[in-house]
């Protein structure tokens, strides 16, 4: 991918052809058009508007990360165009100058958005990219119920939030795979969790079940390998909930998943636990190390890194099957990469998938169909109601 001169064929092309003979028409050429302009390998990125400079603001890591526009001549319209490989996703930003004043702002030409904890970002879906339709609302798929209440740990040393997800035909008779979810409410408000739960259970795709959606406190210092957390999960959490609800109660009907720090929490309390939870999903882990070098993330990574280096040192068995996911466009992709031999060495059932897009809740919830499916495949007994 690099920043490219004007390419034949790119719409583009001909309003710069216009503005060479001071006929462009900068309405007219943006009326009935999706912004960016996607044509085959090429994005258009537009913006229009008095400006001084204008830049293009993304997370694509080993790329430079504000890239220059060119002002159409004549007008007030500026583009960039970026080659991205097909089925990629990118979120970005526009650095706007004006009046010697930078700001960065979300694309105006785009409606396109992806929300996350810091707010929001504009989206440019490459050639074959499409939001899966497993991800939206189905009208036939039935509900399942969100009971949100406060669990005491005498672990973490106060109150923390966890939601509890039961399947649309959740029945005390039946007995139900039990899923913690590290950073759950951002799952469901960013990554649609709930709807693709909802869809997967309707669609046989996976078995009914029940997911705990937990909320750190103190998040850096909680999913950091934290033993107190670890002990939260494994000796409060996890008990109470099968003492109450009806569980499987066994390693293979347990399992942990987190992104980012949360993949590191999730891995961690499996290592300190291990043949607790049988099913992990790990998603763009921070899995600093630092045992081959200096980790370049900041002292507060060194606790991660510590684990890392002892995990990679001593690989344990710690689960039976792992699905992990990174994408390629984030800097977490070496440590990744990395990571994931010594996984496989341990023996464990470790599927590893890559995509073409960021560190970001839509591409992790685009993962989740396959990772819960490849967790959780199917349903194990049939009902008949």
């Amino acid at each position: 991918m690099s920043r490219l001169a004007p390419v034949p064929g790119l719409a583009i092309n001909a309003l710069l052809d216009a503005a060479r003979h001071g006929t462009a028409d900068v309405d007219g050429f943006l009326a009935g058009r999706d912004v960016p302009i996607v044509e085959d390998r090429y994005c258009t990125f537009l913006y229009r508007g008095p400006a001084e400079d204008v830049r293009l603001r993304h997370w694509i890591f080993g790329l430079p990360t504000a890239q220059p526009f060119q002002r159409i001549p004549g007008t007030d319209l500026w583009f960039y165009v970026l080659e991205l490989p097909r089925g990629s996703r990118v979120e970005y930003k526009l650095e706007v100058t004006e009046n010697g004043q930078t700001q960065l702002v979300r694309d105006p030409l785009n409606p396109r958005l992806a929300h996350d904890p810091f707010g929001a970002n504009s989206v440019c879906q490459a050639t074959g990219y499409e939001v899966p339709e497993w991800t939206l609302p189905d009208p036939g798929a039935p509900e399942g119920a969100l009971d949100e209440r406060m669990f005491r740990s005498q672990a973490l040393g106060g109150e923390r939030r966890v939601t509890l997800y039961y399947p649309a035909r959740y029945r005390r008779t039946r007995r139900y795979p039990l899923l913690v979810v590290h950073d759950g409410s951002d799952y469901v408000r960013f990554a649609a969790f709930k709807t693709i739960l909802d869809n997967l259970i309707h669609r046989l795709e996976i078995p009914g079940v029940v997911v705990a959606l937990t909320d750190p406190g103190d998040r850096m210092a909680e999913y950091r390998s934290n033993e107190a957390h670890a002990r939260f999960v494994a000796e409060e959490l996890v008990p109470s909930l099968e003492h109450e609800l009806p569980l499987l109660g066994t390693p293979e009907g347990r399992g942990l998943m987190g992104a980012s720090l949360g993949a590191v929490a999730a891995l961690s309390t499996a290592h300190a636990y291990p043949g607790m939870f049988s099913r992990l999903l790990l998603q763009s882990g921070s899995f600093a190390f630092s045992d081959i070098g200096e980790h370049e993330r900041g002292p507060v990574f060194d606790p991660i890194a510590d684990f890392v280096n002892q995990f990679r040192a001593d690989p344990q068995a710690v689960a039976e099957r792992l699905y992990v996911t990174c994408g390629i466009y984030e800097s977490l992709i070496y440590e990744n990469r990395s990571l994931v031999p010594v996984l496989q060495g341990t023996g464990m059932d470790v599927r590893y998938v890559e995509a073409r897009d960021g560190h970001n809740w839509e591409n992790w919830r685009d993962r989740l169909r396959e990772g819960l499916s490849v967790l959780f495949p199917g349903p194990l007994w049939l009902v008949y109601e």
